[in-house]
């Protein structure tokens, strides 16, 4: 086998859950860095007949995080999201950060509870408080340009958590293993150094995993 056709090095196959939100904005940067992409709207999408995960990573959009509730509590998305995002790289952008978060804040909110931070639901204030930030942050490269629009507060990081940015001494960008979450919205700014962050987990997932096979 070559290494240009060995598992590793195959192109990814990333999921955008495109239940509500800003799943199209992901999908035109994910374009640009020539990755294809599948948008996830019913839980079968998210495994194979025999029960092993359909894609090699998957993005949760920024939107209304209350009304991705709504539908991911029909037809036990909720419970097979959950489980999806245990073992698969998973990023979350505003209220999917929301989503993964295992405490959720301002008000209290059920979530998928996997990433180990603590979170407050539009912390920043309403439409009008949205504001473009240039910060500084442990990706290579120059400060990084950061979208807010409605934005959560991260106000508590586990000891498994890395903090890659922030705002005013409070997270705005966050890993813990596989699972990668913005509080921010990177698809709306020009530069992808994030979502090749995140490309870069799914290709170490995929290196491991063969390596196993």
């Amino acid at each position: 086998m070559t290494e240009q056709s060995s598992p590793q090095h195959r192109p990814p196959a990333i999921g955008i859950l495109a239940l509500q939100g800003a799943y199209e904005a992901h999908a035109k940067i994910l374009a640009t860095l020539e990755v294809t992409t599948r948008l996830i709207r019913t839980p079968d999408q998210l495994f194979t007949p025999d029960h092993r995960p359909s894609i090699d990573g998957l993005i949760i959009p920024g939107g209304e995080s209350t009304t991705m509730l709504k539908f991911l509590e029909r037809n036990g998305f909720l419970d097979s999201l959950t489980t999806f995002v245990r073992t698969v790289p998973t990023f979350g952008t505003c209220a999917g950060a929301i989503l993964l978060a295992n405490d959720v804040q301002n008000p209290p909110q059920i979530s998928l509870a996997a990433l180990d931070i603590t979170i407050e639901r539009n912390a920043y204030g309403r439409q009008l408080d949205s504001t473009i930030l240039t910060a500084p942050t442990k990706l290579p490269g120059a400060p990084l340009e950061m979208v807010f629009i409605r934005a959560p507060r991260i106000t508590r990081v586990g000891p498994e958590v890395e903090t890659l940015a922030t705002r005013d001494d409070f997270p705005v960008l966050v890993r813990q293993g596989n699972l990668l979450a913005a509080t921010f919205h990177p698809e709306l700014g020009h530069d992808p150094r994030v979502h090749q962050l995140f490309l870069q987990l799914v290709q170490n997932q995929l290196s491991a995993d063969s390596l196993r096979t």
